[in-house]
């Protein structure tokens, strides 16, 4: 397979500027601004309820910030932008009674991929993350772990230029853990932004080239 390698590292790919967000008559950000390079990865620390899988659905469109703004690629995050970012939610979500090939196509090709570019993307991330014998499988009889590999994989099938991830670590052993990372460096010296939120400090803090604490 191809891979494909974003030019991006010499321009701004994410701006936030001055976010602001509040649930009722609790503030949960507050005035937020950072700036994220392609290449670069952004970790976000904080006890829970902090804001920060809040600041992570307001990035990639899922919640509307009360005030302040989101720059991608040089103009406001719009819905066009959508299909060039990669999020993996703290919530799972995985269809049950769809095979995990099927899937991870129909998510790329949500994405904006053709049907092949998405069979072979995906061929290639379940070999990369050791799950080549699960195409025809379904999701539920398959471990926690191997799930959340899933998830990562339907996170990144279609090539995503920013990613976000909350929570990446979670469900994994040591030797998912070492996987992923290795992975995310990959991606990061291909051009790819991460944002990532992890309780596990020391491995999100080995990615990152900028921490944020809320």
């Amino acid at each position: 397979m191809n891979r494909t390698f974003h030019n991006t590292f010499s321009a701004m790919l994410l701006e936030v500027n001055h976010i602001s967000k509040m649930f009722g008559r609790h503030s949960v950000l507050d005035d937020l601004s950072f700036r994220l390079d392609g290449g670069e990865c952004l970790a976000l620390f904080g006890t829970n309820g902090a804001g920060k899988t809040t600041l992570l659905r307001i990035l990639v469109g899922l919640l509307a910030a009360d005030r302040g703004e989101v720059v991608f690629d040089g103009h406001p995050l719009c819905q066009h932008d959508l299909p060039s970012i990669g999020y993996l939610p703290e919530e799972r979500g995985l269809y049950r009674q769809m095979p995990v090939g099927e899937q991870l196509v129909y998510l790329a090709r949500l994405k904006g991929m053709d049907k092949r570019a998405a069979e072979d993307a995906t061929r290639w991330w379940l070999a990369q993350l050791g799950m080549e014998d699960t195409w025809s499988r379904l999701p539920q009889t398959l471990s926690k772990g191997m799930q959340q590999r899933i998830q990562i994989a339907a996170s990144v099938v279609h090539h995503p230029r920013l990613l976000l991830l909350d929570e990446p670590f979670s469900g994994f052993d040591s030797q998912g853990e070492e996987l992923l990372v290795m992975h995310l460096r990959r991606l990061l010296d291909e051009g790819t932004a991460v944002v990532l939120s992890s309780h596990r400090r020391s491995l999100a803090a080995s990615l990152a080239t900028q921490t944020l604490e809320l």
